[in-house]
């Protein structure tokens, strides 16, 4: 299990610093991919660590509706990834940079959209925590159980196809949230950077 309290801070820092960094995609490579930053928000909660999440608005040209880590595109006046994350979750959600401490970052994910992700993950403060998420970026703004989340054998690998690739993604049900596609992904990437046993089930 991870830690309950303020001792996940540190604990996080350990095994993100100790982690070999790596790349992961679930589908072929783009050539030219645009860099971007997404955080990886853990809430401290009585009950437990939890992951801040986010529903992506189904107007929107890309992953419409799908489930997200707030984050973007890395811009010139950013000054290097954290910021880039900090910046976007700022814009999606309304979350304040000055309660979130940085533990560390992963390696790179590349997504079917064509970007180049570097999940760089955080600790919120949830005290007093009021979000205002971007209606034109975010249809709503929610939190689950980060260990169910982080254990790598309740992902499924199923085959799908998208923009005429066709290849297996992971996926996972939690709390009637379905988390899919990169987002799983790099969740997957976290739980391996955290020494977290387990394997996904193929799914034919």
């Amino acid at each position: 299990m991870i830690p309950h309290d303020e001792m996940l801070i540190p604990w996080l820092r350990e095994r993100l610093a100790a982690h070999v960094p790596a790349h992961a995609a679930d589908h072929p490579d783009y050539a030219g991919a645009k860099p971007a930053a997404v955080l990886i928000p853990f809430v401290l909660r009585p009950d437990g660590p939890t992951l801040l999440l986010t529903e992506r608005s189904a107007h929107l040209p890309t992953h419409a509706g799908q489930i997200s880590f707030p984050g973007g595109r890395i811009e010139a006046g950013d000054g290097s990834v954290d910021a880039a994350a900090l910046r976007e979750s700022r814009e999606e959600i309304g979350l304040d940079a000055a309660r979130v401490t940085l533990v560390g970052q992963l390696g790179s994910y590349s997504t079917i959209s064509g970007y180049r992700v570097t999940p760089v993950v955080g600790v919120v403060d949830p005290t007093g925590l009021a979000l205002r998420p971007d209606p034109g970026e975010v249809a709503s703004v929610f939190e689950l159980p980060a260990w169910p989340l982080l254990q790598p054998s309740g992902y499924e690998r199923r085959w799908i196809e998208r923009r005429g690739v066709r290849g297996k993604s992971h996926f996972i049900e939690c709390e009637g949230r379905t988390v899919w596609g990169a987002t799983a992904g790099m969740l997957l990437m976290l739980a391996a950077a955290l020494g977290i046993d387990g394997k996904p089930v193929d799914v034919d």
